[in-house]
């Protein structure tokens, strides 16, 4: 496979990862990483808010009427295909802190779970399955295209340790069950997923997906490229904004660098900033509903309109922020945040491309569930009070 980066870039000299982060001494870079990350994920869950208070009553459990048994089925079946030792690598307990030590970044420090790059090609098929079952068609698509893409920053940059298209990790915690709570995560480069189970109830964040670059020209996977829609929706819904609604989304000129709820923020108080979706007029209000559609739309089908039902019923309370330029070929930052969900939107700088300032070769996007239900915690707490789980006869 022959790639070259996208125009205008130049990859960098790197260390590949195993001959830097198996070192005595990690860089300090690294080493300040871990610790935070460490410090970070030791707080006991709390969850996003605004202020260190969750606003209660936002997350009842109830039943939804969609099944979840293609879940479940799928994520019996991966276990099933893994040896006795893979699998013991692959579950955890269900209230394991592995929920909370995803990260983006690519070096091996923190990683869990099953390797995709280890299993044989019936295992990595079961794993794909799991994820299938839990994603739309769409969701589904742009995950497996991050691989890819992730597939062709290998080509180019040659660091055998740092990408790949299936250097991708997967966990299950707890039992894959009917009535019961359990969850799954795949954790890796650019792709970051955690879906949580109970009963016909799913809750899909924090969900991390991004690329390096976003497009192949060449190669096997020519023609692949992610994150248009959530891209073009968020410049769209700026630019049909007036100049004085302009104003009052825009909180900085200047990008962040980094989405603000990225790995180990879980407990991060973050406020209400930009415009509110009630003083809309009905045209960008269904501008800013396509933007919640696109990303609420990862999820499979059923479960996604429940989501987006949640979603709805705060629109009043659903906040739009905005960093850098709303020109056709700017860069630019965008955040949705109400109640029930909370989505970043970033350019960035390059890492793996010479690009110093951020191009729209690089995106980071995330979205979280605020007020304590991100991994389903919010619903795992309303379970176990409802059902004492100290006895060995415990029934669902």
């Amino acid at each position: 496979m022959t790639a070259s980066p996208p125009r205008g870039l130049t990859t960098r000299k790197r260390t590949p990862v195993w001959a830097r982060a198996r070192q005595a001494e990690l860089p300090p870079q690294l080493v300040k990483y871990v610790e935070t990350g460490e410090t970070l994920v030791a707080e006991p869950f709390k969850g996003l808010t605004l202020d260190g208070t969750l606003l209660p009553d936002l997350f009842p459990v109830q039943k939804t009427g969609i099944a979840t048994t293609p879940i479940t089925d799928a994520a019996r079946a991966f276990l099933t295909s893994l040896s006795d030792g893979q699998r013991a690598r692959a579950l955890f307990p269900l209230e394991s802190d592995a929920w909370r030590r995803w990260s983006n970044i690519h070096p091996f420090l923190m990683r869990h779970g099953v390797s995709l790059d280890e299993m044989s090609a019936a295992q990595r098929e079961a794993a794909l399955a799991l994820v299938r079952e839990s994603l739309s068609a769409q969701g589904f698509q742009t995950a497996r295209d991050v691989m890819r893409l992730n597939e062709l920053v290998l080509a180019i940059t040659g660091s055998h340790a740092e990408y790949g298209e299936w250097l991708y990790w997967m966990s299950v915690m707890g039992t894959p069950s009917a009535d019961g709570p359990w969850g799954w995560q795949i954790d890796g480069h650019h792709l970051i997923v955690n879906c949580f189970v109970l009963g016909d109830q799913i809750v899909m964040t924090p969900m991390f997906l991004g690329s390096e670059p976003v497009a192949a020209d060449e190669g096997p996977y020519a023609g692949t490229r992610v994150f248009q829609a959530e891209e073009q929706g968020g410049l769209a819904l700026m630019r049909a904004l007036t100049p004085e609604q302009r104003r009052r989304a825009t909180i900085a000129a200047e990008l962040p660098g980094e989405l603000f709820t990225a790995a180990f923020r879980d407990n991060l108080e973050l406020k209400y900033e930009g415009i509110r979706g009630d003083v809309l007029s009905s045209g960008q209000q269904r501008l800013l509903l396509d933007v919640l559609e696109t990303y609420v739309g990862r999820v499979r089908p059923g479960h996604a309109a429940v989501r987006l039902d949640e979603v709805k019923r705060q629109f009043a309370e659903t906040h739009f922020a905005w960093m850098g330029g709303a020109d056709e070929d700017s860069v630019f930052y965008y955040r949705v945040h109400s109640p029930v969900i909370l989505i970043e939107f970033d350019h960035q700088r390059g890492i793996a491309f010479d690009n110093d300032a951020p191009s729209r070769h690089h995106i980071h996007t995330v979205v979280r569930t605020p007020n304590g239900n991100d991994y389903g915690r919010d619903l795992l707490r309303q379970h176990h009070a409802r059902f004492d789980h100290t006895h060995a006869t415990h029934r669902h």
